[in-house]
């Protein structure tokens, strides 16, 4: 299926227009999707890890999950985060974001080099819970403004 718009509109319409409700919206569940990702990913991970060896598919090269999901949550989130603030103007919405965002770099960096896996999970969960709430009040509280 082919969009009749391109990204780049999308996107210039949403930072040039007060309007962006929409889109702010589908950029917050998209991230709170990928904060439920992130959650279900630490939290059945060591299951499925464990049934691995039957299956044969333990390669341990040490390939790093959390690495390759910054690459998708931080834009996701960051676009969201200030396209929200634009309608709100909430400082604490930005703060749990930043909170959320700088335990998930931490884990999924200098934790997990230096603390190991089960520390990485800790700031993980915690990361993904604390986004996950920043999002949901970003999402209402720039639907519930009025345009500035």
């Amino acid at each position: 299926m082919v969009c009749a718009r391109s990204v780049p509109a999308i996107l210039r319409q949403a930072f040039m227009d007060n309007s962006q409700t929409q889109a702010n919206s589908a950029l917050d569940r998209s991230a709170v999707a990928l904060s439920g990702l992130c959650l279900l990913h630490c939290l059945a991970l060591p299951f499925f890890v464990g049934l691995l060896p039957f299956a044969g598919l333990a390669n341990g090269n040490g390939d790093h999950f959390h690495l390759q999901m910054l690459v998708v949550v931080l834009p996701v989130s960051l676009l969201a985060f200030a396209l929200g603030y634009r309608r709100h103007r909430t400082v604490g919405v930005l703060l749990g974001g930043a909170i959320g965002l700088a335990l998930l770099i931490a884990g999924a960096t200098v934790v997990h080099d230096q603390l190991g896996s089960i520390a990485d999970r800790s700031f993980t969960v915690a990361a993904a819970l604390i986004l996950a709430v920043a999002h949901f009040y970003n999402a209402r509280f720039a639907k519930h403004s009025s345009a500035r």
